[in-house]
């Protein structure tokens, strides 16, 4: 019986998926809910599974287009399954030993002499693929010399002269353009097509979206990252020991945008039509370069998470992200973003915000600048935050609100073990 293996259904907004790669070959067998083929939505990468175990008959090919619904390889389970030890162990298990020819028949001497023809010709024909090495070189007496106490390569050297005889101009070349040879064009003028992926298309048509449709603008501020970075030299190797992840800047950045947005709830909403939808909880989107593009996965209800669990779900959805794992649930339905082009070397930027949501804070490199404490300059490593809001549905009040609100506590995270000042918290002021 023959099955057929169509695309499924991967979201309500999702109509075409792009086949990317194939992990079967045609006719090749496949296992129960075994990964045959990689196919990419504009949200998601994810794998197609066998329905049934059988041999594969390949309709769609890579790089193909498809519908939901639409066939993408049909499965044989009346197929022979193939032998224990693969294709190659059966092919030898079948093969049928040749009856010996006894010595001195007609046939013995006819198949002596087709078997020398055979292997002179072959001895021929390998000795014309791979001639051995000339040891005489056709050079010019200077050349020849240069070429001995330089120990330079010959076949490095393009020859010039007459007779493909190497001149003293020759092997200078090939000195002074070393692993390239003369005349070689570096820079070539070429121009190659390519397809955009169907998460590019939806990453740039969402761009063009948010930068349409949203009254845009950023505010900008700058954190001291003393005290952050004196706590991860103090306890790194503690927490690693401990919680088994290591302490990053992110978990920091994720606790303290997680009080802020309590405290400027505008910035934590969207809009919905003609309404404010407000969330009582926070899904911080962070957002990941992946190898097919710019990702933003989602931690759940980071407001509730310890610092270990925040650098837990950072490292868990970054690297599904690097692996092309991550599922469209895992990208969807954040309500606040971080993104961190410091990473990439990025002093400043404005960053656009990920619609529908209203806000996202960009983080950027850190650098060591003279800055004016107590009256006195001292040296201290800097970043700056940008803080791109909808300026919609938040004001400038709650949008310098929130990104002073996220400096103090980055620049005393202290207070982000009660949300505020500990000995205000002791003494209930």
């Amino acid at each position: 019986m023959s099955i057929e293996i169509k695309v499924p259904t991967v979201g309500e907004s999702i109509s075409e998926v792009t086949l990317v790669k194939w992990h079967k070959k045609d006719g090749e067998w496949a296992n129960r809910d075994e990964v045959i083929a990689e196919l990419e939505s504009e949200k998601a990468t994810f794998e197609l599974n066998a329905e049934q175990a059988g041999a594969i008959k390949i309709i769609a090919q890579e790089g193909a287009t498809l519908n939901i619904g639409d066939v993408v390889c049909s499965i044989d389970t009346d197929a022979p399954l193939p032998p224990k030890g693969g294709l190659e162990q059966a092919s030898k298990d079948t093969e049928v030993p040749a009856e010996p020819v006894k010595e001195g028949t007609p046939e013995s001497s006819k198949e002596a002499e087709a078997q020398q023809q055979t292997t002179d010709l072959s001895t021929e024909a390998i000795a014309k693929a791979d001639p051995k090495p000339q040891t005489d070189v056709k050079a010019t007496p200077v050349a020849a010399a240069i070429i001995a106490d330089k120990k330079v390569d010959v076949k490095a050297v393009t020859a010039s002269g007459s007779n493909g005889r190497i001149m003293k101009q020759d092997v200078m070349d090939a000195l002074n353009n070393p692993g390239t040879k003369p005349g070689t064009v570096l820079f070539e003028r070429n121009e190659r097509e390519q397809k955009m992926s169907n998460l590019r298309k939806t990453i740039s048509r969402r761009l063009v979206e948010a930068k349409n449709t949203t009254a845009m603008l950023t505010t900008f501020n700058e954190v001291d990252m003393s005290a952050i970075m004196d706590i991860r030299k103090k306890y790194k190797d503690k927490f690693k020991e401990l919680h088994g992840v290591n302490l990053g800047f992110m978990s920091f950045f994720t606790k303290a945008c997680t009080f802020a947005l309590q405290e400027w709830p505008s910035v934590n909403a969207y809009i919905n039509g003609e309404n404010i939808i407000y969330h009582d909880y926070c899904d911080i989107s962070i957002a990941v370069s992946a190898p097919k593009g710019l990702v933003v996965p989602v931690i759940r209800n980071a407001e509730s998470l310890s610092m270990a669990g925040i650098e837990a779900k950072v490292i868990e959805l970054a690297t599904k992200a690097k692996d092309n794992k991550l599922t469209i649930e895992e990208m969807t339905g954040g309500t606040f973003t971080i993104t961190n082009g410091g990473v990439f070397g990025s002093m400043m930027s404005t960053p656009i915000i990920n619609i529908p949501q209203s806000a996202i804070l960009g983080m950027h490199n850190i650098l060591e600048r003279p800055m004016a404490v107590n009256g006195q300059v001292v040296i201290r490593p800097m970043m700056y935050l940008a803080l791109s809001y909808d300026h919609r549905i938040i004001d400038g009040r709650e949008s310098v609100g929130f990104l002073v609100r996220v400096k103090e506590l980055l620049e005393n995270p202290a207070l982000m073990l009660f949300g505020k000042d500990p000995v205000k918290s002791l003494l209930e002021l």
